[in-house]
This record gives structure tokens, C-alpha cells and sequence, in this order.
């Protein structure tokens, strides 16, 4: 099985200065293809990646400090502009900005890496003209590397190994005979169809109050300046800190769940489109923009897409099925009798059937909802409470309660 290991590089200073202008070329040639792949496209004829790879070494000959690059870097930059040109079209793949993007590149050819441990912390490995890269060696790697891809986050530089590690997915879960459905909120992270709640606090209230007042330096900062660059550099070394706090949580539970679970069930979000701008245009203004960006910041806060990936990945190696369910009336349903009624939703966490009487937190009823649907449209039945197995999802139908009716909503 493929499985990726990150350490920390050391570079000297030259090094260092090196694979700026690595990055730089790479990303040069990644916008100059995609443009050229626009243009062809405007024509409507196409070009591929083995046509611009000729074409890249032709230019070569034109441009000396193309050759300053190695050449597997920018041959693997073609492949993957032609991979998220293929997936994505060649008018939504991004430009790859000066100072947006943080310089990344990779070495594909496993015969140029030889890597080698120093100590019991550090090791070392060779790549095609930037030599011997000392780096932390923080893990065990695991297996052989077939690919090395060095970047940089903030002030720090960071290789990546794509390894062999010798394993392969199991065929079938420890416990296959258990499934959960895990609701993504934002007053909580995660909440299990089994009552657990999964939460965690990713910035500090110190670091808070620096984030805000490293903002306010920021507006005050003329563009373009020293000073503004330095304010950016220590307001991302405050978001570091909050991405791998995210992350190591995405991972411990994503880990906690494939460990216990055979079947994970989650909502099919979008949070690209949950956290879209309410502003609106001068001609339409959005309405309550505040409150939704508001929102928009807690949803991005707790990282719903970052679980969903670390969940898919630890289920590789437990062998955990990871089912995806529309969100639609998961939380204005009841678990119980199926009602479907907004009014049973009293508050953002209490869910009081108005058919029924059933009542219980909001999370959990929106959880069990979704292990429901999951467990349907699987065919595998509620295997934990022994229910009768359904084999297709039942449609969604909102009924209506007679307390829609007494405050005069006709009924159909």
C-alpha cells in the first residue's frame, strides 16, 4: 500500500535559495502551459502533455535558467497540470501566483533518491542537484520512497516520501458488524450515532488576542513594504500552529472511528459551497452578511472536509466501508417514528419530537439519521439493533404534524 511520510528539511542556505528558484521555474512552467492550453482551447484544437514536453525541451535551448531546474521537476509539473486539467478543465485550474502559492516540487524517479539515516533524529537524503538534504527523522520510514516532493509552509521547508510500506488493505473489518453515522457540526467537530462527541479547541486564547492584533498591524502596514512582509510571516506562524492542531486531530479521530467501526457513515457535504460569500453585488446585496460569515469562519474552523479525508484514508488500512448520504432533513427528522418536522428542532442543540414526544440532543438524532440512510442505501440494515435489512434508501418525505395545521398551514 502507498502511504505518504513528512519530516522537517534542514537546508543550508544555499539550498535554501536553491529550491526558491526551483519552485520558481516550476511554477513559471505551469503557468506559461496553462495558458497555452486556454489558447488552444480558445482555437478549439488541444494539446496534451507529451506535446508540451517536447516543446519543453526545445524551449530549454531559448531559456538557460530553465535547464537550471532538474528536468524531472518540470516534467512532473506538466503531468500534473495535464492530470487537473483532465479532472477539472482547463478554465478552472488556478494560476499559480508569486505570492499566494508556496514553492513545491517533486522528484518522481525513485532511482535518484537514495535516502540514508544519520542518528537516532536526523537523516539524510540525495536528490538531483540540491545533493545531500539533512531532514528530522521524526518517523519510521516505513518502506522504500518512490517519489520525493520537498515545499515550503511559512519560514520551514518540509519533504515528503511517497513509500511502499508492504501492507495491504484487509479484506474485512475487525468489527464488521458495526457502523456508526458521525454528524459535522459546529458546536461540536463530530458527534457519533452512539453519543460521543468529538471536539477540540484549535487556537488558544493567547494566541487569539495575537491574531487580532497582528491584523490590525497588517491594516496599518504600507503594501509592499518590510514591514508588511513580516507581519505576514508571523501571522502565518500562528496559523501553522492551528492547521496541525486540526490536522492531529482529524487524525486521532478518524483513527478512533476505523478502529471500532465497519461501516462510517457521513453526510455529503460541500464545504465550498456551505462557506460561500453572502455579500452579493451592488445590484443584489446579500442579507445578513455578518451572521453568515460568522458561520462561514466556524464551518472552516473545524475542518469538515480535513476528517473527511483522514477518515477515507485510515480506512484503507483498517479496511472500514465509508458510505457518503445527501444532508438533506437529517436534522429535522426523528430517529424514532421518522417524522420529519421542523418544528421538533426547539434549539440548536435540543431535538423534541412533535409526534412522538422522543427527545434527545440534536447531533445524535441527526447522526443516527445518518447512519440510517447509510445503512440503506448499502443494503446492509441496521446490523447493530437487529432492525430488518432495506435494501433501497427510503425517499424523503416531509409529513406534516397537526401542529402545522393549528397555526392555519393547510395540510395536503
Amino acid at each position: 500500500m502507498l502511504a505518504g511520510r513528512r519530516y522537517r528539511a534542514e537546508f543550508t542556505p544555499e539550498q535554501a535559495e536553491f529550491a526558491e528558484q526551483i519552485g520558481g521555474i516550476c511554477r513559471s512552467v505551469w503557468n506559461t502551459a496553462l495558458e497555452q492550453r486556454r489558447a488552444y482551447r480558445r482555437r478549439g484544437a488541444f494539446i496534451g502533455y507529451a506535446e508540451q514536453c517536447r516543446q519543453l525541451a526545445d524551449a530549454k535551448a531559448d531559456f538557460g535558467w530553465l535547464a537550471e531546474a532538474p528536468s524531472h521537476c518540470l516534467q512532473q509539473t506538466l503531468k500534473d497540470l495535464d492530470q487537473a486539467c483532465r479532472t477539472h478543465g482547463a478554465w478552472k485550474v488556478r494560476w499559480r501566483s508569486g505570492h499566494g502559492w508556496s514553492p513545491s516540487f517533486r522528484f518522481p524517479d525513485a532511482k535518484q533518491i537514495l535516502v540514508e539515516r544519520l542518528a537516532r533524529t536526523w537523516g539524510r537524503v540525495k536528490l538531483p542537484k540540491l545533493g545531500w538534504v539533512r531532514f528530522r527523522w521524526s518517523r519510521p520510514l516505513g518502506g522504500m520512497p518512490r517519489s520525493a516532493t520537498i515545499t515550503r509552509d511559512g519560514r520551514h521547508w518540509y519533504i515528503s516520501f511517497l513509500v511502499e510500506d508492504g501492507t495491504t488493505t484487509p479484506r474485512t473489518h475487525a468489527r464488521p458488524d458495526c457502523s456508526v453515522g458521525v454528524d459535522r457540526g459546529v458546536a461540536s467537530a463530530a458527534v457519533t450515532s452512539d453519543g460521543e462527541f468529538f471536539d477540540r479547541e484549535f487556537i488558544t486564547a493567547g494566541e487569539a488576542e495575537r491574531y487580532r492584533r497582528l491584523q490590525r498591524r497588517l491594516a496599518r502596514a504600507p503594501k509592499g513594504s518590510n514591514r508588511r512582509r513580516a507581519v505576514i510571516a508571523e501571522l502565518g506562524t500562528v496559523m501553522r500552529r492551528v492547521r496541525h492542531r486540526r490536522a492531529d486531530f482529524n487524525a486521532q479521530t478518524a483513527h478512533a472511528l476505523t478502529s471500532r467501526y465497519g461501516t462510517i457513515v457521513l453526510e455529503d457535504l460541500s464545504t465550498r459551497n456551505m462557506t460561500a460569500s453572502a455579500k452579493g453585488t451592488n445590484q443584489q446585496p446579500g442579507a445578513k452578511v455578518a451572521q453568515k460569515r460568522g458561520l462561514n469562519r466556524a464551518i472552516l474552523d473545524k475542518g469538515w472536509h480535513g476528517l473527511e479525508l483522514a477518515a477515507r484514508s485510515a480506512a484503507r488500512h483498517k479496511g472500514s466501508a465509508l458510505i457518503k448520504v445527501p444532508a438533506m432533513y437529517t436534522s429535522q427528522t426523528c430517529s424514532a417514528c421518522r417524522m420529519v418536522d421542523a418544528v421538533s428542532r426547539e434549539s440548536q442543540a435540543w431535538f423534541a419530537c412533535a409526534s412522538c414526544g422522543h427527545a434527545e440532543h440534536a447531533d445524535v438524532n441527526a447522526a443516527k439519521n445518518i447512519k440510517a440512510a447509510g445503512l440503506a442505501v448499502s443494503g446492509r440494515g441496521d446490523l447493530a439493533v437487529g432492525r430488518s435489512v432495506k435494501r433501497q434508501p427510503p425517499r424523503p418525505r416531509a409529513r406534516r404534524h397537526a401542529a402545522s395545521a393549528a397555526r392555519g398551514i393547510p395540510l395536503l
